[in-house]
């Protein structure tokens, strides 16, 4: 049974950071890529990042590319992702997921249905 547990979500003046985690268990972390998604009210989950099972190839959406950081340490089950200069648009609950398959092209880490577990999501709220 695959879990992923969302933390570090809240409330931040714009320009300010934060930091999300994402703790895994239920299959060897590093043989799975993780990624990012995000969902504002309203709005379709769009991704937002994600990175390899060794950590060494990542994408971004356009939106965040310069501004946030995902890294993993498979040592410890766990995926983070490092937001700096938030901005309003940022606003959104955030999940993380564990992609379906040992290999994904990045060139379908984008896609939402290349995951297939799911955390319960973290709100992370940017005021301006």
């Amino acid at each position: 049974q695959v879990q992923l547990v969302e933390s570090g979500g809240g409330l931040v003046q714009a320009g300010g950071s934060l930091r999300l985690s994402c703790a895994a268990s239920g299959r060897p972390f590093s043989s799975y890529a993780m990624g990012w998604f995000r969902q504002a009210p309203g709005k379709e989950r769009e991704f937002v990042c994600a990175l390899s099972g060794s950590g060494t190839v990542t994408s971004y959406a356009d939106s965040v590319k310069g501004r946030f950081t995902i890294s993993r340490d498979n040592a410890k089950n766990t995926v983070y992702l490092q937001m700096n200069s938030l901005k309003p648009e940022d606003t959104a609950v955030y999940y993380c997921a564990q992609s379906k398959w040992t290999y994904t092209s990045s060139s379908n880490y984008a896609r939402g249905d290349q995951y297939d577990y799911w955390g319960q999501g973290t709100q992370v709220t940017v005021s301006s």
